[in-house]
């Protein structure tokens, strides 16, 4: 008899809402238990794998540069360092000297106090080298595990959190980053979902706009994340390991509905700076991201955790930052450690082809089955995409930038 292993989606997604499930069953059928290197000459069949094991390794052979550090001294415009340890926070600083990263932009920061208080913490630990911005606080004075009492409830809740912003910049804080939680989380008190452009918010948008700081805002998901989870879904297996990444069906919007909504955000506030995180979202559909920069020009875009669906269409990705050099920023998310660094310049700097879109051998493809290719932007572009946008958006960075720049020059 074969051997049969089977395993439920269902059963791993758990229970995060209800009326909601991926009818996707994983049966592997196997000849034997043969294991990985007990293959012979003699075996008719190869062993059957399951999809998690399998780690393809190219037979293609072609000369690279694959830099490991960037050509200038770069700002890493999307950054989460506040959640690591001491000692991880030391090595990282250590990690963007060697690989040219003058400044990081760390998202992690809080309205108030908060913010001060991560400030000083990496000031401490690597200094001069975090840029912080502030963040939207929904929940104010009430309960964290209480929604109904949070303060994006009271009708006086958008000056509040105005005036709470104001704040942080007096503190330190160089911006305002808000995460996909509005349009895909946050509820009001009968429980519906509360939409990227509901007006309860404009006036933060508008005090982000009078106090000249930037609002970089993660809006929506990849599009795969809103289509069913089924054979058809380049993105299955990376589902199927995130089962709460799925935001198909029940009452979530749709991708475009959330974008289309940020989009009205950007219209009503044209005096105001929107950095939109992750290429918008949008990494896939370039031409259609193109016409929404041509629209809006308080519009920018930053390129973390997207290199893997801009590098597999290096001749659109590559026309894309020539049109639109102005207003692309580098950015790596995550803690921006060398696996995630490396490559992104050689995406950037590279014409190497068919490349892994993480620097790391053994792990599993994070966002999809496929090698990427480098664009080989030449230098004046480079310049705005590492560092020049960013010293135009965001307050103070021009100072610090360019002590770090004689810091990391004087180690050379």
């Amino acid at each position: 008899m074969p051997l049969r292993r089977s395993e439920s989606v269902a059963s791993r997604r758990g229970s995060r809402r209800a009326g909601s499930s991926v009818g996707v069953v994983i049966i592997v059928l196997m000849s034997a238990p043969t294991l990985p290197g007990q293959e012979t000459a003699a075996d008719p069949m190869p062993r059957r794998l399951f999809l998690d094991e399998f780690r393809p390794q190219a037979q293609l052979q072609v000369e690279r540069a694959a830099p490991r550090r960037s050509s200038v001294p770069c700002i890493n415009m999307h950054t989460h360092p506040a959640r690591l340890d001491d000692d991880a926070i030391r090595a990282l600083a250590g990690d963007m000297d060697a690989t040219n990263v003058a400044l990081s932009i760390c998202l992690d920061g809080r309205a108030g106090l908060a913010t001060t208080e991560l400030i000083d913490r990496l000031q401490k630990l690597a200094p001069d080298r975090y840029i912080v911005f502030a963040r939207m606080d929904p929940v104010g004075d009430g309960d964290e595990d209480d929604p109904a009492s949070w303060e994006i409830h009271r009708p006086d809740f958008g000056v509040r959190m105005a005036d709470k912003l104001t704040e942080s910049v007096r503190l330190g804080a160089a911006g305002l980053k808000l995460l996909k939680t509005l349009g895909l989380d946050w509820r009001d008190a009968d429980g519906k979902l509360i939409p990227p452009d509901d007006p309860r918010f404009d006036p933060v948008w508008q005090r982000a706009g009078e106090l000249g700081i930037p609002v970089l805002w993660h809006c929506a998901d990849p599009p795969a994340f809103f289509q069913p989870t089924n054979e058809r879904n380049e993105r299955w297996e990376e589902l199927y390991r995130h089962p709460d990444w799925s935001f198909y069906g029940g009452d979530y919007p749709t991708h475009q509905e959330l974008i289309d909504g940020q989009l009205r955000v950007v219209a009503r506030h044209p005096e105001t700076t929107f950095i939109c995180a992750h290429m918008a979202n949008l990494p896939s559909q370039l031409a259609k991201l193109g016409t929404y920069l041509d629209a809006y020009p308080n519009m920018y875009v930053e390129t973390s955790a997207r290199i893997a669906e801009l590098g597999r269409q290096p001749y659109t990705a590559r026309k894309f930052f020539l049109q639109y050099a102005d207003r692309i920023l580098f950015g790596t998310d995550g803690p921006g450690t060398p696996d995630k660094l490396n490559p992104q310049f050689q995406f950037l700097e590279t014409y190497d082809e068919y490349f892994p879109y993480v620097d790391d051998p053994g792990r599993f493809p994070p966002q999809g089955f496929w090698n990427i290719y480098g664009i080989g932007m030449p230098e004046d572009v480079l310049e705005k995409v590492y560092f020049k946008n960013a010293l135009r958006l965001v307050p103070g960075a021009r100072q610090k930038y360019a002590q770090r720049v004689r810091a990391l020059q004087r180690r050379e």
